[in-house]
């Protein structure tokens, strides 16, 4: 079988088109392995691979690239661009006629994991018609913002297509990010111009077409020949997607169920607030762990001594305990009370509080945390970060400062020491698995408290800071991937943090209270 691949592109001078793909015919997914394509006019660009549709690879996942003569590259916006090589068993030749999908579209946005999962999860889950067996071309398009009781529909110039006719339009149906629809055009005389419109299903009425020009089908049909459009975004006037949200520090989140300071739990309190008044956001200032001295001045949220660990400070003591650890809790209630009573947070005694109750509630849980089969997921998907924070942690602890520099031992990351430093033989094993225990409840609680969010209809957004610390794991562990003779950040706020404590980030973030918007965020994981 081969496969004519037709790029919808308007290309300049000095520009060259790629494709690239996970099967070893378009080079493996290794950019420098892409395929070029030939220039066919100032539409298109082509290029023709022949396939085994009986070999054991089932789907095909490709995309384009655009390198200009300087070397420099863009790939496509695509990432859903599958050829299903089972559907085309019986097929002798395949047209696919794409359009490139530039990254900086604005529609992209609503495919991102908080548009489809939380924000437009609900939208437009409608199944048009049952595909037919026998037909010679597929449309496929993209349009995120419909209403709910609305579907797209195509009408062209052809019998197939309704003669242009609003009446009884062709319907398509709904298949993860695209709608689409297969047709046959046997007796079609080609070229068929079209346009996709909206149409409303509950009202059973034809809402608009697209605003612009009409669509073109070159080519014909034949015997064992299927032609494929993915016409990217369908161009009509869509409600847009407007959304409020709140950006907060966490620790601002106290509530009587926390220990001195808002915790991952309190999230939940945001969200059924956030939920009453319409917001659909929530975003969080770094919560990540920022322990390098055991004093206040950890308190600064943009000092993180890991990009991905989360802040002890965040940790719901009762959560952690549950049941059958509560009497380890309980003499803590009368000091949580009064913690919860300051006016300003006291970041010291919470710390000092917490930790030494993480400390025993580890010691009460370690024969039953340590053969979790929950807790084995959590650390394999996450070694690569958890490891060396754990070690980083023990070792700042021992030698009482952050700053590796400083350390009689493993001042150098060395992968070989580190694994011995941290094996369950030696004996400070437990120094070094109390993170893992506490990092895993974090997690608990974030999964938790993030799914309810969703569950609500509400993404949240993590806030990072754009450098790292300087005496942190990462700078340890990956020193060569950074400028650590240089820093940046707002001006005021680096001026004040020397002032105060001698030392700085390397480079700081900034903050806001509010904030509207207009597209994605990210959910905030790790």
């Amino acid at each position: 079988m081969t496969i004519h691949f037709y790029l919808r592109f308007a290309s300049t001078y000095g520009q060259t088109l790629f494709i690239c793909g996970d099967t070893e015919l378009l080079g493996s997914n290794a950019i420098d392995n892409a395929i070029p394509l030939n220039y066919v006019n100032n539409e298109f660009w082509k290029v023709s691979i022949a396939f085994d549709p009986k070999t054991s690879i089932s789907d095909i996942q490709y995309y384009y690239i655009l390198r200009y003569d300087n070397n420099e590259e863009i790939i496509e916006g695509n990432d859903d661009r599958i050829i299903k090589l089972y559907d085309l068993k019986n097929i002798s030749e395949c047209v696919l006629v794409d359009t490139w999908n530039h990254m900086g579209e604005i529609e992209n946005i609503f495919y991102t994991q908080p548009f489809q999962q939380v924000l437009l999860n609900s939208n437009n889950k409608f199944a048009a018609r049952k595909n037919i067996k026998t037909y010679t071309h597929e449309f496929k398009v993209k349009a995120p913002l419909l209403q709910p009781d609305e579907a797209i529909t195509i009408i062209g110039s052809s019998a197939s297509l309704g003669n242009w006719q609003t009446e009884t339009p062709v319907l398509l149906s709904k298949k993860e990010r695209w709608w689409n629809v297969k047709l046959n055009l046997t007796e079609d005389i080609f070229p068929v111009t079209y346009k996709y419109g909206v149409y409303n299903i509950k009202e059973k009425k034809f809402i608009q077409f697209e605003t612009r020009s009409d669509r073109v089908i070159e080519g014909n049909t034949a015997a064992q020949k299927i032609t494929i459009l993915h016409d990217g975004f369908v161009a009509v006037k869509a409600k847009p997607f407007k959304g409020a949200g709140i950006a907060i520090p966490l620790f601002s989140l106290r509530s009587k169920n926390s220990f001195g300071t808002g915790e991952i739990t309190d999230l939940k309190l945001l969200v059924d607030w956030a939920k009453a008044t319409g917001l659909k956001l929530i975003q969080l200032l770094p919560i990540n762990d920022t322990t390098a001295t055991h004093t206040w001045k950890d308190s600064y949220p943009y000092a993180a001594i890991s990009a991905f660990a989360l802040h002890p400070l965040y940790l719901n003591l009762d959560k952690a305990a549950g049941n059958s650890d509560a009497d380890i809790i309980k003499p803590l209630k009368k000091k949580q009370k009064q913690l919860n009573s300051l006016s300003k947070l006291d970041y010291e005694q919470v710390m000092k509080f917490k930790l030494s109750a993480i400390k025993e509630l580890y010691q009460s849980q370690k024969e039953k945390f340590l053969n979790d089969t929950a807790y084995f997921t959590f650390f394999d998907l996450n070694r690569h970060w958890l490891v060396p924070y754990a070690a980083f942690c023990y070792l700042r602890d021992k030698y009482k400062t952050a700053d590796f520099n400083q350390w009689k031992s493993n001042k150098i990351y060395k992968e070989n020491a580190i694994q011995r430093l941290v094996s369950p033989n030696q004996k400070h094993y437990d120094e070094i698995a109390i993170h893992y225990f506490t990092q895993y409840h974090l997690h608990l609680q974030l999964t938790e408290a993030t799914a309810y969010a969703h569950k609500n209809g509400i993404i949240v957004k993590g806030d990072i800071p754009i450098g790292i610390y300087r005496s942190s794991v990462d700078a340890w562990t990956e020193p060569a991937l950074y400028n650590m003779d240089a820093q940046a950040g707002a001006p005021r706020m680096i001026l004040q943090k020397k002032a105060r404590t001698g030392d700085f980030p390397l480079i700081t973030g900034s903050r806001c209270s509010s904030i509207i918007f207009r597209g994605g965020a990210s959910v905030l994981s790790r």
